[in-house]
């Protein structure tokens, strides 16, 4: 019974020591654990503290940096306002300036028109005593007529009149030499001046080639080959292509003909590639004729679009370009149209700039005033008229319509471009090296010249020279008078325009000279 006690006693105090050593263990480790979770929270709380520390110093950073950015944006912003500034205030110095200029232009020109006011009224003073002076010479001679030559009052007044008319025609005439001189040297001076600019800024190329029809054979034998069996081949090349084929006694060359240029220069490749091919019968003519016919219209919308580069138009209508294309194919004079006409934009552009019209305008003008030459053919009418009517039909504005339909005179020129328009053209026909003539062309011009110039009376010589750019005209002094010959000049001239074609302009020199002869003995 006692071993029993003493074994539930230490029963006891085992599982009481147990209890409380098991209670010391576990106290133990929940301080351990709030240890650590303390250090670990301390841990933490240092590490958001360096982080916020990281990130307020990033944000400093990225603030100055901000900061630093767009102050340097507002100084380069508050510069450049700066040089705007500067540059509006010279531009207002210079307009003050100007507006000065022309101030003391005008405050010139109130003193001139004043001062020629006063002149006018001192001549028109002394006009009026002139014409006192001349009704009481007139009276006087009147009176002196009577008595002289015992004529009537009617006689003497008819014999007075035809002698007053001989003299106002003598001083109109000398008036209106002067004034016309005067004028013409005016306008002569600014006009020299306004084309000469435009030349010197424009140089285009002389023009030496010539179109040909005239096809080289390697042989006489190649004749058949193109003619064919009872003439197929020739005639399926004349149907497919349009144009004539002349075939005759000239050794190695056969002749195409057509009005048409393109038809003619379509049949000229596709007989080359045919001859250098062998293979001539009617589906090869056909097959070789279509891949010409479609390279040249490529050939030709190319050239179109390239002509309208170089005068650095804007694009135009497709059709418009097509058509401006096949002007490469035309010459006049050996001078190639497409090429006339880009020369003939760049000049009206530079005539345009000096004058300060629209240039683009007269650019687009000048290359499109001859594009009805690539239509005539097809309709009837002057090629201005054809031209122009084709633009418009196209939207092209009334401006450039006009300028084309009027360049060479068939219809009225109301708008300025069509002026310069015409003047460029001339300019582009007529300078040395841009055209070429036949000699019967040329000897036909001057016998032409010489032929008016003897139609007047009073001529006595005429001559052409200069490659005829003048004609010299000699009258007779007997019958022809100072004024007379100025007279006869100008009629000259306008029986010229009327009646001639010609490049440029053509001068005329009227010589009137009195030799006195004695012979000493």
């Amino acid at each position: 019974m006692n071993g029993s006690l003493q074994e539930l006693l230490i029963a006891a105090s085992g599982l009481i020591l147990g209890g409380g050593l098991g209670y010391w263990i576990q106290h133990r480790r929940e301080r351990s654990l709030h240890l650590d979770w303390e250090r670990e929270k301390e841990s933490l709380a240092e590490t958001a503290r360096q982080q916020c520390a990281a990130v307020v110093r990033d944000a400093q950073l990225a603030a100055n940096e901000e900061f630093l950015r767009r102050s340097r944006a507002l100084e380069e912003d508050h510069a450049r306002r700066r040089q705007e500034l500067n540059e509006l205030d010279q531009r207002l110095s210079q307009r003050d300036l100007l507006i000065n200029q022309q101030l003391e232009g005008l405050v010139q020109q109130e003193q001139m028109v004043l001062a020629q006011q006063q002149r006018l009224a001192l001549q028109e003073d002394e006009l009026a005593r002139d014409r006192t002076e001349l009704d009481r010479l007139i009276e006087e001679r009147r009176e002196q007529l009577s008595h002289l030559a015992h004529l009537s009052d009617t006689d003497a007044r008819e014999l007075l009149l035809k002698e007053v008319e001989q003299e106002s025609l003598r001083d109109a005439g000398d008036l209106a030499r002067h004034v016309l001189e005067d004028a013409r040297q005016r306008a002569e001076d600014e006009a020299r001046k306004i084309i000469g600019l435009a030349i010197q800024r424009y140089a285009g190329e002389h023009s030496f080639e010539t179109t040909t029809a005239t096809v080289t054979l390697p042989n006489e034998e190649i004749k058949g080959k193109i003619i064919g069996r009872e003439g197929r081949n020739i005639r399926a090349f004349e149907s497919a292509t349009g144009v004539t084929v002349l075939i005759d006694d000239t050794p190695n060359a056969v002749v195409l003909s057509s009005f048409d240029p393109v038809r003619r220069e379509i049949a000229r490749e596709a007989m080359q590639r045919l001859i250098l091919d062998g293979r001539i019968h009617p589906t090869r003519i056909e097959e070789v004729v279509g891949r010409v016919a479609q390279e040249t219209d490529d050939a030709i919308l190319r050239a179109g679009e390239e002509a309208v580069f170089k005068t650095g138009l804007p694009p135009l209508a497709h059709e418009v370009v097509q058509v401006l294309g096949r002007l490469r194919f035309r010459h006049s004079y050996a001078q190639n149209n497409l090429d006339h006409s880009v020369e003939v934009a760049h000049l009206s552009g530079l005539m345009a700039a000096e004058l300060q019209f629209d240039v683009l305008a007269a650019k687009r003008a000048g290359l499109l005033h001859d594009i009805g030459k690539a239509l005539n053919h097809e309709i009837e009418g002057a090629h201005a008229i054809i031209g122009a009517e084709f633009l418009k039909r196209h939207g092209e504005s009334e401006a450039v319509v006009n300028s084309v339909a009027s360049h060479h005179g068939e219809a009225p020129c109301r708008f300025a471009i069509g002026s310069l328009v015409s003047a460029a053209d001339a300019i582009s026909a007529s300078r040395p090296g841009a055209r070429s003539e036949t000699m019967a062309t040329y000897l036909k011009r001057l016998e032409n010249l010489e032929r008016i110039g003897r139609s007047f009376p009073g001529v006595e010589k005429c001559f052409a020279v200069q490659a005829g750019r003048e004609l010299r005209v000699m009258v007779q002094p007997d019958r022809i008078s100072d004024d007379q010959a100025f007279l006869l000049a100008r009629n000259l001239a306008h029986k010229i325009e009327e009646e001639l074609q010609y490049p440029g302009q053509i001068r005329i020199t009227v010589v009137r000279e009195t030799r006195c002869v004695e012979f000493a003995k």
